[in-house]
């Protein structure tokens, strides 16, 4: 099936569209429903009555936007109305889902008269808390807009106008800097005079493009003094008239710096790109065909050509969906009245400046794995990159309580976390970890240093103050693949080819020459293999933790730890735990790659190990011991082990925390049959601590709950070692090393 055969489809399948409502609160009893509706309801109803800002507190008004149109001006679609621009609404509002975690209710109004507009979305004020207008056509929607604006008191945003001046304005903001010129200095063509255009223009002035540099072209030309003193256009368009000669577009564009093009495809030639000024910045937006092609408007110059399109299959999509979503959860958050000029300027800016940060590793692989780095082909941010929200949002909100929009402040660390928890609680839970390792960073050796997964992220342990990371490899080579990705940063490197590293040979000869290890053998292994060094590094304690497997099968990764740093005194086995988290609920799951063939000593031991992990992340350990039975409904040598464990455990007066088994993988975790059926057992709650039988079923249950669960993996983590040592699974993201780092320095704090 081609495209539109695949969207109709897709638009199809049961239920029909694509959106649902759903309820954030149980309904499952009596009581539940009585809470929900009457006679529960009328309570939040009277405490609403005596204060209307209450409704914020009690009711989903603060995260409710209404995506309001009149299908008049669909792109690409033109004036094709109400009924028709539905999926087109339906479509905002699962980005604005997708990105923002906010809800909308899309309205299409059957109705032309922009007063009209204006009075019924007026008077749906106390269902919303911003309205998001859509597909509107000019000059109506200036008026529509404008009037809401002021009459309303909750944020209006005319996407179509604002959401493609933000974006665009970020791009510029950067392709400037790239060109080597002044935002003061751009002489700037549009090509195109409608909202998006004349909006546009006058955000360019807000960023500090001079108006007198601007010059706008319709379809009649030039926009000029002349034309405007003839009444040959609108009111709106006369803001841009200049004093120059009438001429055509590509009068316009000789010696510009820019072209904004949000008109009609293929309307540029290569000869009007040639005419421009050095280095020139084309932002060509229409759609779905561009003012000019990508690859024509670079083959029309010798020099660097800065482009821009409104296209996914190209560098630089300006794309609208990097905007409106994060602002509109800023201005929420903050129960702004308005979106005003300060804070469209400050996403502007947060966008701009977050192009010139690493780009994660998820992004470029949704990218087909093309290098993303700050350049003329990278100036704005990719759609998909998570790191938006956290920096939009807060920026905007920011600028809402500077400039007075704003009802209630908020303090901007605690906001970003409250923003990553809404994309999932792995994020909040690493934020507690991350939050703790910048309290006090430790150095950390990063076994494979000569990696750039590695070296990436060493840069981000190092930006973001998590820790003191130590890359181990080649130092010119390091250095050399950092200035090749654009870091900014000096890393610090110990080079075992070209330091005075005896005494680690020594120290590695002294631990295993009754290991079949010769004094010649320990100072090859400290020389060329990374994990021996890191491993005598942080046991010698000139490292506080260690991280490597990379690029080791996990077996090989762990060996030299175990031999050189061993586990704690008064433990005799290491394990591998996930951290697994779900949308209200986080579980630790152990061992799933260590120990094999466990018995119950070394399942004891790991139990308590996974305990003391878990309060790292601040959670309250609740163990349950895993089988295939229920408490001796089976009794044989694999049933008995973890029932031994469970009671060696309950007797020992060390251990703090529930713990019971041997119990069946959902006696566990569902409540109704824990306290139901078994309302013996000692474990009051579901547990958060899963202990499987061996390796194979430890290894088999984290990754069918990841992967038909939909869970969120951190980890492996690996518990049970003197001093801190993580094992990374190869292909490791940068986030997972980042995360794995934050954790081993909050294990070297407890040190």
């Amino acid at each position: 099936m081609g495209l539109d055969e695949d969207a109709l489809e897709y638009h199809r399948i049961d239920p029909p569209g694509k959106i649902e409502i759903s309820t954030t609160k149980p309904t499952n009893t009596q009581r539940d429903l009585s809470l929900a509706y009457s006679p529960g309801v009328a309570t939040p109803c009277m405490e609403i009555h005596e204060d209307e800002t209450e409704a914020f507190t009690y009711t989903a008004k603060g995260n409710l936007v209404g995506v309001v149109s009149n299908g008049s001006a669909v792109l690409g679609l033109g004036d094709i109305g109400a009924q028709a621009s539905k999926p087109v609404m339906e479509g905002k509002g699962v980005l604005f889902k997708r990105f923002a975690d906010i809800d909308v209710f899309d309205v299409e109004l059957d109705e032309a008269d922009p007063n009209k507009i204006v009075e019924a979305v007026k008077m749906m004020e106390p269902t919303f808390g911003g309205i998001n207008l859509e597909d509107i056509k000019a000059p109506e929607c200036f008026t529509v807009e404008e009037r809401l604006r002021e009459e309303m008191d909750i944020p209006v945003f005319h996407d179509d106008q604002h959401g493609t001046a933000i974006i665009s304005g970020a791009a510029l903001l950067n392709a400037a800097d790239v060109a080597g010129k002044d935002l003061e200095d751009l002489e700037i063509v549009f090509s195109g005079a409608g909202a998006s255009a004349l909006a546009t223009a006058r955000f360019y002035v807000s960023l500090g493009a001079r108006k007198e540099n601007i010059t706008m072209c319709d379809s009649s030309g030039i926009i000029t003094r002349e034309r405007a003193r003839a009444g040959d256009v609108n009111e709106y368009k006369r803001e841009f008239a200049r004093d120059v000669p009438e001429g055509d577009l590509g009068d316009a564009m000789e010696g510009a710096d820019v072209f904004v093009g949000l008109s009609v495809g293929g309307i540029v030639s290569q000869e009007m790109v040639a005419s421009m000024g050095e280095n020139p910045i084309i932002f060509a937006m229409a759609n779905p065909d561009p003012e000019i092609g990508y690859h024509e408007a670079k083959e029309a110059r010798d020099d660097d050509v800065i482009m821009a399109t409104g296209r996914s299959d190209y560098p630089n999509q300006v794309n609208n969906v990097l905007g409106f979503p994060f602002i509109f959860r800023g201005a929420l958050d903050v129960r702004a009245t308005e979106i005003n000029e300060e804070m469209k300027v400050a996403a502007a800016r947060a966008l701009a400046d977050l192009a010139r940060e690493d780009v994660p590793d998820a992004v470029v692989k949704a990218y087909g794995d093309e290098p993303l780095q700050f350049g003329p082909d990278y100036i704005i941010p990719k759609p998909v990159d998570p790191r938006v929200l956290f920096r939009v949002a807060p920026a905007v909100a920011q600028a809402a309580i500077d400039s007075g929009a704003a009802r209630v402040d908020l303090e901007v660390d605690e906001y970003e976390e409250q923003l990553e928890a809404r994309l999932g609680k792995s994020r909040e839970m690493m934020r507690v970890v991350l939050n703790k390792a910048k309290s006090e960073p430790k150095r950390i050796a990063l076994a494979e240093g000569d990696d750039e997964k590695m070296i990436r992220a060493a840069y981000q342990l190092q930006e973001q103050g998590i820790a003191h990371p130590v890359l181990i490899g080649d130092e010119d080579e390091i250095k050399r693949a950092a200035a090749n990705l654009g870091l900014d940063f000096t890393p610090s490197v110990a080079d075992p080819a070209a330091g005075d590293y005896e005494e680690y040979a020594d120290r590695l000869y002294e631990l295993r020459q009754r290991k079949g290890i010769t004094r010649s053998e320990a100072e090859e292994l400290v020389r060329r293999d990374t994990n021996y060094f890191g491993s005598v590094m942080v046991e010698q304690g000139d490292a506080d933790a260690l991280l490597t497997g990379l690029t080791h099968h996990y077996p090989s990764a762990l060996r030299p730890p175990l031999q050189v740093i061993g586990t704690e005194p008064d433990a005799n086995y290491a394990a591998g735990v996930y951290l697994l988290t779900f949308k209200n609920r986080v579980i630790f799951v152990a061992d799933a790659t260590v120990n094999q063939s466990p018995d119950e000593d070394v399942l004891a031991e790991v139990t308590k190990q996974t305990a003391k992990l878990a309060r790292r992340f601040n959670v309250e350990p609740r163990a349950a011991l895993l089988s295939y039975s229920n408490f001796g409904s089976v009794d044989n040598e694999g049933t008995r082990k973890p029932r031994r464990a469970a009671s060696m455990l309950q007797d020992d007066p060390e251990v703090d925390f529930p713990v019971d088994g041997e119990m069946q993988a959902d006696t566990a975790v569902v409540e109704d049959i824990l306290t139901g059926t078994y309302e013996f057992s000692e474990l009051e709650e579901p547990a958060n601590v899963l202990v499987f039988p061996n390796l194979e079923a430890g290894n088999i249950g984290y990754k069918l709950l990841q992967r038909l669960g939909g869970a969120e993996a951190i980890g492996p983590m690996l518990v049970g070692m003197d001093k801190p040592v993580h094992v990374l699974q190869r292909g490791d993201e940068v986030k997972d090393i980042v995360n794995l780092a934050g954790v081993a320095v909050v294990d070297a704090q407890k040190e």
